[in-house]
């Protein structure tokens, strides 16, 4: 399977994004300050680097990030927000939504190694897309695993958005709604990805 081992606070501060959108409040890289950046940027650069961000962010490549522009174009609405919504419903991004892993990147490996369970199935897909109406819980011998429940211990059970319900007390959680574009908590300008891609 193929995945992103780019260095994240490296990359983090070549796309402009705070590690903590990544989930590593505490990652920064101070390598080369200024360096030789160019200080203004074509337009395709900019264009280009809003969708390795947002790649970048979620862990998704290429080909399947393109799939899923495909996919959003097809759909009513705009196209950049459609892509937005699209993968931010990925089952990976709500592992670590409700606080379950530290990064995305971990709410992955979670979930590829069969920890969570959709609707009572289990479900080790991280890019399956849940739907409003899920139930998402974790297998009950996972619980008990020392990593993950010191994980919700140092996450505090992060707070859900508001298209998630989380009950702390059976640690299932809900999806109530389809998520919008104002849940998306990090600045990213979607129509430049739109633009890219209609070339």
């Amino acid at each position: 399977m193929a995945k992103n081992m780019q260095p994240i606070a490296k990359r983090c501060r070549a796309l402009g994004i705070s590690p903590a959108v990544m989930g590593y409040a505490k990652k920064e890289s101070n390598r080369n300050p200024g360096g030789q950046m160019r200080k203004k940027k074509s337009e395709y650069a900019l264009q280009l680097t809003e969708k390795q961000k947002v790649k970048f962010v979620y862990g998704i490549l290429e080909k399947q990030f393109h799939s899923y522009y495909e996919k959003a174009s097809r759909m009513s609405g705009k196209t950049g927000e459609n892509l937005l919504i699209l993968v931010e419903r990925r089952l990976d991004n709500v592992v670590f939504r409700l606080g379950y892993a530290m990064t995305r990147r971990e709410a992955r490996q979670m979930t590829t190694h069969g920890h969570f369970t959709v609707n009572g199935k289990k479900v080790d897909i991280p890019s399956y897309l849940v739907k409003p109406g899920d139930v998402i819980e974790m297998k009950e011998d996972s619980r008990k695993v020392e990593r993950f429940k010191a994980s919700l211990e140092a996450n505090g059970f992060r707070k859900p958005p508001q298209w998630l319900e989380f009950d702390k007390n059976t640690m299932a959680a809900k999806v109530v709604a389809m998520p919008t574009r104002a849940d998306i908590d990090m600045p990213i300008e979607e129509h430049l990805i739109v633009e890219l891609y209609s070339k």
